[in-house]
């Protein structure tokens, strides 16, 4: 997957890596990543899916897409507007998906809302939503808001993109090849230092976040066929039993490894994915 592309989108330049040189002749099996992860994180899969159509999107904020303006900030429906304009302006309808952790909860959003745009879900350790209690709604706005109006935090600098891989791979469930991965396309050189890519307002708090009820509502709004890929030692062992009820047409399957599995475990992960679309 070495072809860079990009998209002029809304005023946003979204960034993506093409498994082909000519990504638009042909619908793409469109690939989105996790939080703070960037489209490389679909290279080690790509490469035991030589014969698809596979783009990886880089959501704003991430890796080489613009960050959102100075005066805006990152809500999680925002994503799927962008997912939403893309797909508008490039007239593409019933994609299949592959999202990983985000990726995976904004193609679910995506598909409940907007199903003329989704014919196949692959969900990669990702199965419902975030959520909170109604009780807490206030206290998740007082939380967001302030960690907005905190003094932005200074990026981290490194010597070498080993450093900047080193650093990200102590924070993650995977080696440190995968971690290159990552730190190749997510750094970039400043005249400090070598930095990340990705917008620091990414951490802020969430002002808000979906109920149990909202997530359940969406889940249930989803009519296409759904892969969830889940790993054994990932981070939604606990509520995928529950989510996996709220689908109405869903194919689960395990494969060893953590939260990152596409990366750490890739022939598994394409065999489900190939088995999953030639059913």
């Amino acid at each position: 997957m070495h072809y860079p592309v990009s998209f002029s989108v809304a005023q946003l330049q979204l960034a993506a890596l093409s498994q082909q040189p000519s990504p638009l002749s042909t619908k793409p099996i469109l690939c989105l990543h996790g939080w703070l992860d960037n489209a490389a994180s679909f290279i080690p899969l790509a490469t035991k899916l030589p014969d698809l159509p596979i783009l990886a999107l880089e959501f704003p904020g991430h890796g080489h897409s613009s960050h959102r303006g100075a005066d805006a900030h990152y809500y999680f429906f925002d994503w799927v507007q962008d997912l939403v304009a893309l797909c508008r302006q490039q007239h593409w309808q019933q994609l299949t998906i592959v999202g990983h952790s985000m990726g995976g909860m904004v193609a679910t959003a995506l598909a409940a809302a907007f199903p003329e745009l989704v014919e196949r879900l692959v969900l990669i350790d990702s199965l419902g939503f975030i959520t909170d209690v109604p009780s807490n709604t206030a206290k998740q706005l007082r939380d967001g808001i302030s960690s907005r109006l905190k003094p932005v935090s200074r990026k981290p600098c490194y010597s070498s993109v080993a450093e900047a891989a080193a650093a990200r791979q102590r924070q993650s469930d995977f080696g440190i090849s995968e971690a290159l991965l990552l730190a190749q396309r997510g750094t970039v050189q400043t005249d400090s230092g070598l930095t990340w890519r990705a917008d620091m307002r990414l951490r802020h708090s969430s002002v808000y976040r979906l109920s149990p009820a909202q997530a359940e509502t969406l889940m249930r709004a989803v009519q296409c066929p759904v892969l969830a890929v889940i790993a054994e030692d990932g981070m939604i062992t606990e509520r995928a039993s529950h989510a996996a009820g709220c689908f109405a047409n869903l194919r689960r399957v395990n494969v060893k490894g953590g939260h990152h599995c596409h990366m750490t475990q890739p022939e598994a992960v394409a065999l489900a994915i190939h088995h999953f679309l030639q059913a």
